[in-house]
């Protein structure tokens, strides 16, 4: 059996350094040549690393060791509470369970050539491709995908029902007699090594599927940008600008909202007295807005939580494949304007 001196010999490197890189530790200072010389040397001679091993004879004491990959950037989850609060449910769960070794990558901070090892599992935050998933973690068996149903019938996910989300705060703003109503998103993209690739939004291809059917569509009405707080607030802005606004909008996550609420408030238009909103994703901040934010409940933190629980039977050897879609729940505050027509009618 391989051991850690023979890679480093063949890499031409320390032990230590051998082990550094092939633990992904990104303290370390070493050209890129010679990162690749000991992943290289490491896949050529089929090294396994001690941990690994030890994890064969069935020892209950070894911790397992899981990786958490995120789709997006620090700044990115910065920008968007939807992913760091994914994130805390994972940590949280990690550490009722004992788990102290999870190891946090960011793809676009990866090398092309970078492999993760030393992994008993990998949880997949956002929507990341599974063959760029499988590129990097070594062909690792036990994979969760959280925010993302990637092969149904090979990889664990863990997925809120996007279209039955955005149905239940239509189906809301329709019953409150609103007869036009407006799209504010991002752009959802797949994410590779090298790049990323649009994909289908449910949120808004079903916003459009509901409005068709009922005659009330009207692309102009559809803004589109990425999901940003300042992105809302410009494309609320453009949607001003080009005049006739609709009665009410939905908007795809709650930061987006609160921008477009801030050009509604520069315009000198009430929320929701000019302009109802309803959007996505209850973060923390949206019952504090200037106007209390009327938004689809996403139990991200849960979300989380449930990858840890889904990672360890997979650990422990479950070899069929799940899919949990977690329920969500419309948070009605007063955004939408329905304490403001229940006054007007006297109810």
């Amino acid at each position: 059996m391989t051991t850690l001196k023979e890679v480093a010999t063949a890499a031409k490197v320390s032990s230590t350094t051998a082990s550094r890189v092939l633990n992904n530790d990104h303290t370390l200072s070493v050209s890129d040549e010679t990162r690749s010389r000991v992943l290289k040397a490491a896949k050529a001679l089929n090294y396994t690393p001690v941990r690994a091993r030890k994890g064969e004879t069935g020892d209950a004491n070894l911790t397992p060791r899981i990786g958490i990959m995120f789709a997006q950037t620090v700044e990115e989850e910065l920008a968007d509470p939807f992913f760091s609060s994914i994130r805390h449910g994972i940590e949280n769960a990690c550490i009722e369970r004992g788990i102290l070794t999870n190891r946090m990558f960011r793809l676009k901070s990866m090398r092309r050539e970078e492999v993760l090892h030393d992994l008993d599992g990998l949880i997949v935050v956002g929507r990341i491709s599974a063959e760029t998933i499988q590129t990097v973690s070594n062909h690792l068996d036990n994979i969760i995908f959280v925010n993302h149903l990637a092969d149904e019938n090979t990889y664990d996910s863990v997925i809120s029902d996007f279209e039955r989300a955005t149905e239940s705060a239509l189906e809301h703003l329709i019953q409150l007699g609103y007869q036009r109503i407006g799209y504010i998103g991002g752009r959802e993209r797949e994410h590779f090594i090298n790049g990323n690739q649009v994909i289908e939004d449910k949120r808004q291809t079903t916003f459009e599927k509901i409005l068709e059917k009922k005659g009330m569509f009207c692309s102009s009405d559809v803004h589109i940008g990425e999901f940003a707080m300042a992105q809302g607030y410009e494309l609320m802005e453009k949607a001003i600008k080009q005049g006739n606004l609709p009665e009410a909008f939905f908007i795809a996550s709650d930061s987006m909202a609160i921008g477009a609420m801030r050009a509604l408030q520069k315009a000198n238009r009430k929320v929701p007295e000019d302009v109802a909103i309803v959007s996505f994703n209850d973060v923390d901040v949206a019952e504090f807005t200037s106007t209390p934010l009327t938004t689809v409940k996403i139990y991200t933190e849960q979300m989380g939580q449930l990858a840890v629980n889904l990672l360890m039977d997979r650990i422990n050897g479950r070899k069929i494949p799940l899919k949990v879609t977690v329920p969500t729940k419309l948070v009605i505050r007063d955004s939408c304007g329905l304490t403001m027509k229940r006054m007007a009618s006297g109810a």
